[in-house]
């Protein structure tokens, strides 16, 4: 095609917004009937580069709506507003066991979305796009104050969200990785709820403390949200995916004072020693070593550390003493724990105990463990660093990409759940597209 004859107009609405907002690509001015490629590139923070693409056919009008029109092949097919961003990929030539998060929450995640002549498969680089748009996707608005917090012997960051308080609060729990990951406690912030995303197993944090954190570390996380000026006592949630919901389980049901008005626990288990710190829970999978299996690819599979479910009430939170509101997200697919067998019992548990009115059970399909804010491109497999050994392993998480890319939605429910618990039903924010 003749690039001089043809002026190519790209538009990415909005182009700066937060990471699980919609966004339409909309391609115009191109000759009715055009093969068109539309074509989606991040740079990660460890210098990887990601792509998607898909193909298209320009109507009569000579235009292309990514939000109502089939792709008809690519890294996605049939109309996905989302796609370019769900089926981003590692590009060919790339080390494998890639996995993208964002650690720099104050920046956004750059994408240019490019639109190519002709279905093109590849090579890329090698060719000059049509017309090209920078796309911004922040899991931090504006006016959101994130401040690394390291009193109370606790190493936790806190997010708060713009304007005046008082907010409702999260305490965030991550999993086995260690480390503070802050990306979604700050997207909670945006949305309007003061998140406190905790490190609970950072060597240093527990060269510090001399012990791998008890209970007690994480109601002392919890007084933190209890007594800041900014964040109402009486409204506060947890939040835990993978080992963390291990500890929310439990702080939910035993603790004398962790009282919250909600939980969400996301792909995880309730299969833990009841009277065991988080070394405890160690020491049980050790001890269950026997059950890890592998791939043909050699990539770990851990979740029968876990299986059976035990009937030994010594060995899994009673979950019948929970008094509040508790939504489960769990992956069917899930290779790393065995979340959808423990939602089953819980599920049980709870119908014995009489208290089943209190939970909502998410449960997706041929979806893995690494459930994500919307929109999060999906892993099957990657490199993890456990703890409390520091050894890389390829771990399978499981999953197929279009399945996962539906769990995304679970954020939905789970702030609806925040809102109804949190904020009497109302929606705390604005649409914040407009503010970026």
């Amino acid at each position: 095609m003749d690039r001089k004859r043809c002026c190519v107009k790209l538009s990415v609405q909005p182009s700066r917004g937060l990471v699980d907002e919609k966004f339409i690509v909309l391609v115009q001015k191109v000759p009715p009937g055009l093969q068109l490629t539309v074509h989606a590139l991040h740079q990660c923070e460890d210098g990887h580069h990601w792509e998607a693409f898909a193909h298209y056919t320009a109507n009569a009008a000579g235009t292309v709506n990514v939000a109502e029109d089939p792709s008809e092949g690519g890294t996605y097919s049939g109309v996905e507003q989302m796609g370019l961003l769900w089926s981003l990929r590692p590009v060919p030539g790339s080390q494998p066991l890639l996995r993208l998060r964002r650690r720099n929450v104050r920046t956004p995640m750059e994408v240019t979305i490019s639109v190519y002549h002709g279905h093109q498969t590849g090579g890329f680089v090698g060719h000059i796009p049509l017309a090209s748009v920078l796309v911004e996707r922040w899991y931090m608005a504006p006016g959101v104050r994130r401040t690394s917090f390291k009193e109370h012997g606790l190493s936790a960051t806190l997010f708060l969200p713009p304007g005046p308080g008082p907010f409702p609060g999260i305490l965030d729990l991550w999993g086995g990785g260690g480390n503070i990951v802050e990306y979604r406690a700050a997207l909670l912030a945006s949305r309007g709820f003061a998140s406190l995303a905790l490190d609970y197993l950072t060597l240093k944090t527990l060269q510090k403390m001399g012990k791998m954190e008890s209970i007690e570390y994480f109601e002392a996380a919890y007084k933190v949200l209890q007594q800041h000026p900014e964040i109402s006592s009486s409204r506060i949630a947890v939040l835990g995916l993978s080992l963390g919901t291990s500890v929310t389980l439990k702080l939910v049901a035993y603790s004398k004072i962790v009282k919250p008005r909600c939980a969400v626990c996301i792909s995880g288990s309730h299969v833990q020693p009841v009277d065991g710190s988080v070394a405890d829970i160690f020491a049980y999978c050790d001890k269950n070593a026997s059950n890890i299996r592998f791939s043909e690819e050699n990539q770990m599979i851990s979740r029968d550390l876990l299986l059976p479910i035990p009937t030994d009430p010594a060995l899994k939170v009673d979950v019948g003493q929970l008094q509040c509101p508790l939504l489960l997200v769990v992956g069917e697919d899930d290779q790393n724990w065995p979340a959808y067998e423990s939602a089953m019992d819980i599920k049980q548990m709870m119908e014995q105990a009489g208290n089943n009115h209190l939970l909502t059970v998410l449960s997706y399909p041929n979806t893995g463990h690494l459930i994500e804010p919307p929109y999060t491109p999906h892993t099957r497999a990657s490199l993890f660093t456990s703890f409390p050994t520091r050894e890389k392993s390829m771990v399978l998480w499981g999953g197929e990409t279009v399945s996962h890319s539906r769990s995304g939605r679970f954020l939905e429910e789970g702030f609806g759940l925040f809102r109804e618990n949190l904020h009497g039903g109302r929606s705390p924010v604005a649409p914040l597209s407009s503010q970026l």
